[in-house]
């Protein structure tokens, strides 16, 4: 009886049937037709709030440096390429396309409408301003206190 009990289980097949490889195969298609576009939806705004988090890390640099190095600094942002420069370093920071830009800070920085800046003083204080990332849907606020300096970012 123990002997064709051990016979028959080991006359079953082993391994999947067609029909379950196939519902993994229409399960597998159906994610990876669905993940492209969710993360086409949510990459702009990642690209923006690296964006702002990068700004607002630079000006906050710009602030430390002026205090450490007792010389003014200054963050100039041009609206119309939508890039910023800080002034101890050469480099161009870029701004990811699509994103809208306003800049609300002292007439005397920058140059005309499409300029403006936020100049740092050596006792920490600065020029103030508000600087504004948006694409849309999702906007990002980048204050700067005239008074003492301080850089707060609002997401």
């Amino acid at each position: 009886m123990v002997g064709s009990e051990l016979a028959r289980s080991s006359l079953k097949p082993a391994g999947f049937t067609l029909l379950e490889l196939l519902i993994v195969l229409v399960i597998a298609a159906t994610l990876v037709a669905l993940v492209p576009p969710a993360i086409n939806r949510v990459l702009p705004g990642v690209k923006l709030k690296g964006a702002s988090q990068e700004m607002a890390s630079a000006i906050r640099f710009l602030r430390g440096w002026s205090v450490s190095q007792g010389e003014q600094g200054v963050f100039l942002l041009d609206l119309e390429h939508k890039h910023y420069t800080i002034t101890p370093r050469e480099k161009v920071y870029e701004i990811p396309q699509g994103a809208e830009l306003k800049l609300v800070a002292a007439s005397d920085e920058g140059d005309g409408e499409q300029q403006g800046g936020i100049r740092f003083f050596p006792d920490g204080s600065s020029s103030g301003g508000r600087i504004t990332l948006s694409d849309g849907g999702r906007s990002h606020r980048i204050d700067v206190d005239w008074l003492t300096g301080r850089v707060s970012l609002v997401h």
